[in-house]
């Protein structure tokens, strides 16, 4: 059986428009590689109430749980809070956390005040995330992951997690881009994707001002299947008199 997965990215500047967020493709990259396969991905606000109903939600439909942001040093930095009230348990001053961050600020010669203290806060029974870029950890409780929202932080942190993540059966896929729009052969990609059940298809036009025309992404367990498929699409495309690029 596959493992799923579903990435929750918290913060209210990621829905104001202020951040782009580019953790959720990056994240979903990283999971296809292993076979793990992303359901769902969303993005909430700052919101206690919010982040415990969607942690819990996501913890029972999915195998594996990610989030992004809101484990910083400020007011509004409330994901710990909320996670460890979701699962029903305290909060502590984590002693290893502690002595990371103590000796990190010592050598920074930044102050280790009370606010950057609040990084070593983590739900009791978690386990810590390491965090090789800034020290301030990341935590793993039940089947959810927390992570730092600024993307070379959350990398790092979840690439010190990744070997323990268990996959499935590796995703493949192969992408034929061709000049013809995407109306002419919805028919056809249709009949296509009827023959192949275990196969999705997926069609995305494009524009440019030299030209226009159509991507199609082909995703499916069986290498055997997509290449019967390509063919497939190549004689149509062939057909209606279309130029066409495959990319593995």
């Amino acid at each position: 059986m596959s493992s799923s997965a579903g990435i929750i990215i918290i913060g209210d500047e990621i829905l104001s428009g202020r951040t782009k967020d580019t953790n959720i493709n990056w994240i979903a990259n990283e999971l296809n590689q292993i076979g793990i396969h992303l359901k769902e991905a969303r993005v909430i606000e700052d919101d206690k109430k919010t982040i415990i109903n969607t942690v819990l939600e996501f913890s029972k439909k999915f195998t594996y749980v990610f989030t992004s942001g809101g484990i910083g040093p400020t007011h509004d930095d409330i994901t710990t809070e909320s996670i460890a009230a979701a699962f029903k348990v305290d909060l502590e001053k984590n002693k290893i956390a502690m002595n990371l961050l103590k000796k990190h600020y010592e050598k920074s010669n930044i102050d280790f005040n009370e606010a950057r203290q609040k990084m070593a806060i983590i739900p009791k029974g978690a386990s810590l995330i390491d965090n090789p870029v800034s020290v301030a950890p990341g935590f793993n409780i039940k089947n959810v992951y927390v992570f730092a929202g600024i993307p070379k932080i959350m990398q790092s942190m979840f690439h010190s997690i990744s070997s323990k993540l268990k996959g499935g059966i590796i995703i493949k896929s192969k992408t034929i881009t061709c000049d013809i729009g995407e109306g002419k052969i919805a028919t056809d990609l249709s009949k296509i994707q009827n023959q192949f059940l275990n196969m999705k298809i997926g069609s995305y036009p494009y524009f440019n001002p030299q030209s226009f025309g159509t991507s199609i992404v082909i995703r499916s367990e069986n290498i055997e299947d997509i290449d019967l498929a390509l063919e497939k699409l190549i004689k149509i495309i062939t057909q209606f008199g279309g130029k066409y690029e495959i990319i593995t």
